[in-house]
């Protein structure tokens, strides 16, 4: 089962519960949250506001576990075992369900944070444990990875739901990963190159590399970092251009 894109409808996803608190602006904006989960950054009591947010503006809510590493905030890779991976990964949705239930609030994804997301988009022996660690506990929520990474063919190759996720806000290398955040061309900051950016994954399926190639991409969801410098106004301005361009915002 996946998330198919039929041109004119689009998830857009943003990474919230993080302590910005700027969950009241973009939430608008968005058709589904990943909430942190304590282990990166935020505590229950800001999981606890963001997901009554998302509740009040029909947002899906996703747990957004990470590596232990409130220092980095989870940007750091760590050397891990796969059952302390699966544990890091189970404990973190147990959480999520703690604070989320008494609200009412349903799962509906699980996407991973900052190094432990892309860890597993590149190693096919960690996508396949935290895919089956998710397929154990919650065999029909949707998990978001990177498009085409291990992840995503992890989620396929055990039937788990799943949508391939493109990123509004960040530029990419011609082997369809992220450039890494240390580069100065890393981020993307300018609302217009941003929009550009989308629209040309979903209506194309393709993206403009950093290093001047153009390949192809899928995309299902849509990320936009809730802890970017300008998230509000890009935000803002992909919600505009995909109105205008009739593409309905609404998540898996």
């Amino acid at each position: 089962m996946s998330f198919i894109n039929m041109i004119r409808t689009i998830d857009i996803n943003c990474d919230m519960g993080e302590g910005f608190h700027n969950e009241d602006e973009l939430m608008p904006f968005i058709s589904s949250a990943n909430i942190a989960c304590c282990f990166h950054a935020g505590d229950e009591d800001i999981m606890k506001r963001t997901i009554e947010i998302a509740l009040q503006h029909n947002v899906a809510v996703g747990a957004h576990p990470s590596y232990d590493d409130r220092a980095n905030f989870g940007r750091t890779s760590q050397m891990v075992s796969l059952l302390e991976l699966a544990e890091l990964v189970a404990e973190q949705l147990y959480i999520f369900e703690k604070v989320a239930q008494p609200l009412g609030a349903k799962l509906h994804h699980i996407k991973l944070h900052g190094a432990l997301y892309n860890d597993c988009a590149k190693d096919a022996n960690l996508s396949k444990i935290f895919i089956q660690t998710v397929q154990a506990i919650y065999p029909d929520i949707y998990v978001y990875g990177l498009s085409g990474s291990h992840t995503i063919q992890q989620a396929i190759l055990q039937g788990q739901p799943f949508a391939n996720e493109v990123f509004a806000d960040r530029t990419y290398q011609n082997s369809g990963q992220l450039t890494p955040r240390y580069l100065d061309n890393a981020l993307i900051f300018d609302e217009k190159e941003a929009c550009d950016q989308v629209l040309k994954m979903i209506l194309e399926k393709k993206v403009n590399t950093i290093q001047g190639e153009v390949v192809p991409i899928e995309a299902n969801t849509i990320c936009i970092h809730g802890d970017g410098l300008n998230a509000l106004p890009i935000a803002t301005a992909i919600h505009s251009s995909l109105k205008e361009n009739k593409i309905e915002i609404k998540y898996p």
